[in-house]
């Protein structure tokens, strides 16, 4: 089980035209939003990846205005696990236990989440808060991310895992969000 004091948020590349084009895009978006401020109610640390953003542009302002005081970490590789910065921050974190979500499921989540996993990190995936252009994609990224031991998990489902009781403080603002 995810715990809260051991967990880090790691969002990957949710960015310019792509972010619009992506399957069903619009339910994505919501969901990610939607995590997001879970996530920052329950005081988990945010590691923001953008992919080359000067050639892809910066995060949707959708999702970007959802976290303000922090700064994306900017990468060229595909896993986020070959970026300094990136594993400067996750070692600074001292977190065990990575919750991932983001785009596209197939490359950047997956290569991201199956580096993690090697490094000996409990990794979670939320399948409703990833996707890639086609379904397929989608599917296969998962698919490939259970092969190497990287759990599935849902918006709903890792909140309410790291709450672990209805006397968390932060139930009743974390149940609006999942309404």
């Amino acid at each position: 089980m995810i715990n809260k004091d051991e967990t880090v948020f790691v969002l990957v590349d949710v960015q310019g035209k792509l972010a619009k084009i992506i399957h069903e895009s619009e339910e994505l978006l919501e969901n990610i939003i939607t995590l997001i401020d879970g996530l920052r109610a329950l005081d988990i640390p945010i590691l923001w990846l953008e992919q080359y953003p000067r050639g892809l542009g910066p995060t949707t302002k959708e999702v970007a205005n959802h976290l303000d005081g922090l700064e994306p970490i900017s990468k060229m590789t595909f896993s986020a696990c070959k970026n300094k910065e990136f594993m400067t921050a996750l070692k600074a974190s001292g977190k065990k236990q990575a919750v991932v979500a983001g785009i596209e499921a197939h490359v950047c989540v997956y290569q991201t989440s199956a580096e993690l996993k090697e490094l000996g990190y409990d990794v979670q995936v939320v399948a409703d808060a990833v996707s890639s252009r086609t379904l397929a994609n989608k599917e296969i990224g998962l698919e490939k991310m259970k092969e190497v031991g990287v759990l599935s998990t849902s918006v709903e489902m890792i909140l309410f895992e790291l709450m672990e009781t209805a006397e968390c403080e932060k139930f009743k603002e974390i149940s609006k969000l999942i309404k």
